[in-house]
C-alpha cells in the first residue's frame, strides 16, 4: 500500500512544482491565480472526498481506491495534453484532486480494514508519513523532467505513476463490508464524536500551513537563489526534494511522541513549534541562503510532525461503523483548508509586493503561522467539550 502510494503521489505536487518558474510566466499569471490554480487540486479533492470516501463503508474500499486512482492519472495527463492557461489548467488539475480523493482516504480504509484487531496508529501512521515520501518524489521528478524536456514532459511522466497503486489494488484480497443501512452521507454521528472532530479539525489547520509551503516553497527558494549568494547545489529542486522527504521521519516522531507524551499535548507543541519557525523565516527572508536553509529543514521537521498523530487520533476515536464517514470529513475539512492555504497565501503574496518581494514572503509566511496556530485552539475546544459531556453524564 505505502508502495502504491507512492505512485499515486507522483503527479501531487507537479502543478506546484512548476508553478513559479514556468506557469506564471508562460501564462501571465498573478500570485493569487496561481494559487488558485493549484488549490483545484484540494478544491477537486474536497468536493468529492465526502461521497467516494463514505461509500467505503457500503462497498469495498479497494474498488474505490482502484478507480480513484485511475482517474488521477489520466487527469494528470490531460493537463499536460490540453492545459493552455488559467481556466483549462483549473478545471482540469481539479479533475485530478477529484480523483486523488478516490485515492487517499478510500486507500486508508482499505488499508484498516484488512490490519488486525487492536492500536493499529503505527501502521496508520507509516501509511500517512509515506505521503512525504511520494510528495518529495513528485517535487524531485516535476522539477527535473520540465527543466530538460518542458513542464508537459512533467506531467506526462508522473501521470503515468498512479500504476502502481493500480498493480496493488489488483493484488489486495476482496473485503465486503457489513451491510448497512439508512442515508449515505450521515455525518451526524460524527459531529457527535468531539474527540475525532477535534483532531479533524487540527488536520485542517495543519493542511492549511502544508498546502501554502507546498504550493510556493518552490517559489520561494526562487527568490533566494536570486537575491542570496548561496552554494550552486542549492537548488529548488533540492531543497524542495528535501523539505518533502524529511516529513516522513518527522511524522512517524511526532506519533511515537503522541503516544508517549500524550496526543493533544505533543501535538499542541509542535503547532506552536512550527507557527513560531515559520515566522522566524518570514522575518529573516533577506538572510543568507545557508540560514533560510537550515531553517527550511526545521520547518520541515514541524510542519509534519502532527499529520500522524492528528490521523491516527481520529481513526482510533471513530466509532467502527462510521469509520468512513469519519475519514471522509476528516479529508473534507483537511483538503478544504489547503485550497484555502494555497489560495490565501498568493493573495497575501500578491497584496504585500509579489515573489520578487521580500515583504510578501514576510506575509506568506506570516499567513501561514496563523493557519497552524489555531490548530491547539480546536484541540482544546474538543477537550474541554469531552470533559463537559463526561461531567454531564456522571451526575
Amino acid at each position: 500500500m505505502c508502495i502504491g502510494q507512492l505512485g499515486n503521489l507522483l503527479p501531487h505536487v507537479t502543478l506546484s512544482a512548476n508553478l513559479a518558474q514556468h506557469l506564471m510566466p508562460a501564462w501571465g499569471l498573478s500570485a493569487a491565480e496561481g494559487g488558485l490554480m493549484a488549490s483545484g487540486y484540494a478544491f477537486g479533492y474536497m468536493l468529492a472526498v465526502p461521497l467516494l470516501t463514505t461509500l467505503t463503508d457500503r462497498i469495498d474500499a479497494r474498488i474505490v481506491l482502484l478507480c480513484g486512482s485511475i482517474v488521477s492519472g489520466l487527469a494528470t495527463l490531460a493537463f499536460g495534453i490540453f492545459a493552455d492557461g488559467f481556466w483549462s489548467g483549473t478545471i482540469i488539475w481539479s479533475l485530478a484532486g477529484l480523483g486523488f480523493a478516490g485515492a487517499y482516504m478510500p486507500g486508508l480504509k482499505a488499508l484498516t480494514d484488512r490490519l488486525p484487531a487492536g492500536d493499529t496508529s503505527r501502521a496508520v501512521t507509516l501509511y500517512t508519513s509515506s505521503f512525504s515520501v511520494g510528495v518529495g518524489l513528485s517535487f524531485l521528478f516535476a522539477q527535473i523532467l520540465a527543466d530538460r524536456w518542458g513542464w508537459r514532459s512533467a506531467f506526462y511522466a508522473t501521470g503515468v505513476g498512479p500504476i502502481a497503486m493500480v498493480g496493488a489494488c489488483l493484488l489486495m484480497e476482496r473485503r465486503t463490508p457489513a451491510p448497512k443501512a439508512g442515508r449515505l452521507l450521515d455525518f451526524a454521528p460524527v459531529f457527535a464524536n468531539r474527540e475525532a472532530l477535534g483532531c479533524i479539525l487540527g488536520y485542517g489547520a495543519h493542511c492549511f500551513e502544508l498546502y501554502g509551503i507546498r504550493t510556493w516553497l518552490v517559489g520561494f527558494w526562487t527568490f533566494v537563489a536570486a537575491h542570496q549568494d548561496g552554494p550552486p547545489w542549492m537548488t529548488p529542486v533540492l531543497m524542495s526534494f528535501c523539505f518533502a522527504v524529511i516529513s516522513m521521519p518527522a511524522s512517524i516522531l511526532g506519533n511515537e511522541a503522541a503516544l508517549r507524551f500524550g496526543r493533544h499535548r505533543a501535538i499542541t507543541v509542535v503547532m506552536i513549534a512550527s507557527a513560531c519557525v515559520a515566522l522566524v523565516i518570514g522575518l529573516n527572508a533577506t538572510a543568507p541562503a545557508w540560514v533560510l536553509a537550515l531553517l527550511l529543514m526545521i520547518y520541515g521537521l514541524t510542519v509534519p510532525a502532527d499529520s500522524g498523530a492528528l490521523t491516527a487520533g481520529m481513526s482510533a476515536a471513530a466509532v467502527s461503523e462510521h469509520r468512513g464517514a469519519t475519514l471522509a470529513l476528516h479529508s473534507t475539512v483537511g483538503f478544504g483548508l489547503s485550497a484555502v492555504g494555497a489560495w490565501g497565501t498568493g493573495v497575501a503574496l500578491d497584496i504585500a509586493g509579489g515573489p520578487q518581494s521580500a515583504t510578501g514572503w514576510l506575509m506568506v509566511f506570516v499567513v501561514l503561522a496563523a493557519g497552524i496556530a489555531l490548530g491547539p485552539l480546536a484541540l482544546l475546544w474538543a477537550r474541554r467539550a469531552g470533559a463537559e459531556g463526561v461531567a454531564r453524564q456522571t451526575r
